[in-house]
């Protein structure tokens, strides 16, 4: 069985968010204000759409999944550390 290998702007492509790196660091930094108790899908910022994705991403630990757990942890670093 082949794994799909996926980079960090195709999430955001995936997402159907802007995905060239200014356009991430943008995005990163305005939503970088997520606190430990919402779950990344739970996220106010996201569409329905992109909610579900992520959510089922994790759930069936898809080859996104990895990539996910990288957005959660980039939306969770204090401004001023990243």
């Amino acid at each position: 069985m082949e794994f799909a290998i996926h980079h960090f702007h195709e999430l955001f492509a995936q997402l159907g968010l802007p995905n060239h790196q200014n356009e991430i660091e943008q995005f990163l930094a305005a939503h970088r204000t997520l606190g430990p108790d919402i779950a990344l899908p739970d996220a106010p910022f996201w569409t329905p759409a992109q909610s579900n994705f992520l959510r089922e991403a994790l759930q069936q630990d898809s080859d996104w999944a990895e990539l996910v757990d990288q957005l959660n942890q980039a939306l969770r670093i204090p401004q001023g550390r990243a």
